[in-house]
């Protein structure tokens, strides 16, 4: 998942700044931009909003034009770096709204593309704090001052003297001599004003403030309900229930329980990277279904925790805003600014998809079936049985075992292979620093990235592998400091973040087949923000559903052969993976893409069907369940993120109607892999120079859909991505 880039200039044209306050974990995203009072520093002199020894609000030094200070983060600095970081916005952006003379690209669009650099610091600083190193404290403050910078935001993007200037340029853009890129940012920003609220009466701006500051809380509080589920632990203090899965893993559950205060048994946390292990592997039938509901409950148990009421005020407050703003629907406001524009259109491709991946799920449970029924098991399969089963089928019938490919999947292995994959194909390099700049955690690890051709350094990126308490679950990207021509910042502080278990002391950390892929999709994001060259940051970020899209590309070059042969090598022996292992894998490639496919797009189908109506969901589990129902989801198989825990759509506005844009970029990714299949492979320089060129250091200075035209020659075919799964392509 790509949390956005940190720009929060005053505007940061308003999806922009969306993004930036919410995905990322910093303050919940709102949409829009506002105010903690109308008489706090408005004309603040910034030598007296500078907080005398607060780290968080001063400029970063050391190498690589600057490094966070994470060696200094305190969660108690931060309320007075927020009251000092808004006052210095509120000065900037009185310098703008109150310049006498006429509205021009150049002192109005410009200053504002420059302005917050202090916020963009602090909110960096805050991200980590809130995603990766949270605690009861952080979640006070977090739902303390999210709705406080919410206000604060909301209250500048919808003064009227800033929409003003604005439009002032807007209207005048044909005279002014202004190029595309400028065009552009002056159209967008324009639409954008418009699409959230700036025409509206300062009655209805006061509600539209109300009713942000309100999400921005809710926000908050579901993310908190989910993460302190998440905290949980089921404890075994029988080794003879944990039958089936692998010494490494109970020695990390051992781990894991001992940090608990309960030496000499073993905890399966309630996150994914615990929980999937446990399901594909482990023989005791109870033990699956217990750790099972516990995942599939989380914020869904009617106690403290539960999520439920918070969702449904969520739907009501969001569909006010849509109707406040002009919008039919939540979904029609989300994707006004999206690739495809409008719901029914998002939903046509989901649904061209949807009933292979259906067709495919019965086959694999006729499949597991079998083998129980031959085993004498004496079950129905249900849901907490379907990994488990799936690898007996995976053996059965391609002779192959997820546990004999993970030995050859080492950890660190793999980020050097990602690396050596970039550099093959983008001419990147990268570099160790061991202990020369800090870092928020002991395990993180920090790497310059540069330029092979001249040595020229691009950034930096750090890599945050390891789940823990108090870090948020699933994997994101996300920058510290974004590239950007205007204001000459070049080197770009990325930040790639995954939750797998860690290894027991002193041994290494194997990986998955699927956990290697997720590190190098979040790699993915990081080449893209990493190669951009764009002048104007108001060019910088792309849309939702072209975001996921650099990243679901970069997935294909683990199973390359001259990947697998130099790093797919044994954590023991140190040789390289056998072909007839490596044969097994692609011979199964298609193999569990009924229940991928389906688990994913069951999420993405009722995201949509929640947000694109008129009508606000007011019970949730009725509604997720009916829906289901309706759209004939298998009874095997539950939601990837049912609704009680969907971060995605319920901790900000970025992904709400928009968890479909993971298929969106699939259908670009798979028919851009097929244009290196069809010049010279996977390493092809032609194709990857294009590729770099038209669509990855772009951002989005042309529509994207454009863009990928000029790319690729056409449209992206939807077929590309039905031959991946191994479904029926209509008229073949």
């Amino acid at each position: 998942m790509r949390s956005s880039p940190k720009y929060t200039s005053i505007i940061a044209t308003v999806s922009t700044l969306a993004l930036a306050l919410g995905v990322a974990g910093c303050v919940p995203n709102t949409e829009e931009t506002a105010s903690v009072s109308d008489t706090q520093t408005a004309s603040a002199d910034p030598q007296m909003v500078q907080p005398a020894g607060n780290i968080l609000t001063e400029e970063w030094t050391g190498p690589f034009e600057g490094v966070p200070a994470w060696d200094k983060l305190d969660a108690e600095l931060f309320p007075v770096a927020f009251e000092a970081s808004m006052a210095e916005v509120k000065r900037q952006f009185e310098v703008v709204v109150t310049n006498p003379e006429p509205a021009t690209f150049d002192n109005v669009f410009v200053p504002v593309m420059l302005s917050g650099e202090k916020m963009d610091r602090l909110f960096s600083y805050w991200g980590v704090q809130t995603s990766n190193l949270s605690s009861d404290r952080v979640r006070e403050l977090d739902a303390e001052w999210s709705p406080k910078i919410s206000a604060f935001y909301n209250k500048l993007t919808l003064d009227p003297r800033l929409f003003a200037r604005y439009k002032e340029v807007y209207e005048k853009r044909s005279s002014l001599g202004l190029n595309a890129e400028q065009t552009r940012i002056v159209e967008r920003a324009y639409d954008s004003f418009v699409r959230n609220g700036a025409n509206l009466p300062p009655a209805q701006k006061e509600q539209l403030i109300a009713l942000n500051s309100r999400l921005s809380e809710l926000f908050t509080d579901f993310g908190g309900r989910v993460l302190k589920d998440e905290q949980t632990n089921i404890f075994v203090s029988d080794e003879a229930e944990l039958d089936g899965l692998s010494d490494a893993f109970k020695a990390s559950l051992a781990s894991a329980a001992t940090a608990a205060g309960k030496p000499g048994q073993w905890a399966i946390k309630n996150t994914r990277s615990s929980m999937q292990p446990t399901l594909q592997y482990a023989n005791n039938r109870a033990l699956r279904e217990k750790v099972f509901k516990a995942y599939a409950g989380r914020g869904d148990n009617g106690d403290a925790n539960d999520t439920n009421a918070v969702i449904e005020e969520i739907l009501k407050l969001r569909q006010q805003r849509a109707e406040l703003l002009g919008f039919k629907t939540h979904a029609h406001y989300r994707m006004a600014d999206t690739m495809a524009k409008d719901p029914d259109k998002a939903m046509d491709l989901m649904m061209k998809v949807w009933p292979g991946a259906k067709a495919r799920v019965k086959e694999e449970v006729a499949d597991m079936q079998a083998i129980a029924d031959k085993e004498g098991a004496g079950i129905t399969i249900e849901p907490w049985d379907y990994r488990y089963y799936a690898e007996k089928v995976r053996k059965a019938k391609y002779d192959l075992d997820e546990s004999e490919i993970k030995p050859y999947f080492e950890l660190n292995n793999m980020v050097d292979a990602m690396f050596d994959a970039a550099g093959k194909l983008y001419d990147m390099g990268f570099k160790e620093n061991t202990g020369t700049i800090p870092v928020f955690h002991p395990d993180v690890r920090t790497f310059e990235v540069f330029d092979k051709r001249d040595n020229s350094n691009i950034g930096v990126l750090y890599l945050d592998n390891f789940a823990r308490d108090g870090k948020r679950s699933g994997a994101w990207m996300t920058t510290y400091r974004s590239q950007k021509g205007l204001g000459g910042e070049d080197n770009v502080l990325a930040s790639n973040n995954n939750n797998f278990t860690k290894g027991a002391d002193g041994e290494p950390t194997l990986i998955s087949l699927d956990d290697a892929s997720t590190l190098f999709h979040e790699f993915g994001h990081g080449i893209h923000y990493l190669l951009q060259d764009v002048y104007y940051p108001d060019l910088a970020g792309t849309p939702r559903d072209f975001v996921e899209y650099p990243s679901q590309v970069n997935e294909n070059w683990l199973m390359t052969e001259y990947v697998l042969k130099n790093y797919a090598k044994h954590y023991k022996t140190g040789k390289p993976i056998p072909q007839a292992l490596v044969d097994k894998i692609f011979k199964s490639d298609t193999f569990n893409q009924g229940f991928a496919t389906t688990e994913y797009m069951a999420s993405a189908i009722v995201d949509m069907k929640l947000h694109n109506r008129t009508d606000p969901v007011t019970d949730v589990d009725k509604f997720e369940r009916e829906t289901l129902e309706e759209i004939g989801m298998p009874r095997e198989i539950v939601m990837r993120h049912r609704l009680p825990q969907f971060n995605h759509l319920f901790t900000s506005d970025a992904y709400s109607a928009g968890y479909y844009s993971y298929l969106w970029s699939e259908v670009m990714d798979a028919d851009t892999w097929a244009a290196f299949e069809e010049a010279d492979g996977p390493w092809d320089r032609t194709v990857a120079d294009k590729f770099r060129k038209v669509l990855l250091s772009t951002g989005n200075e042309t529509d994207r859909a454009d863009a990928y035209r000029a790319f690729r020659g056409r449209d992206p075919d939807v077929n590309a991505l039905l031959r991946r799964r191994g479904f029926p392509v209509p008229g073949e």
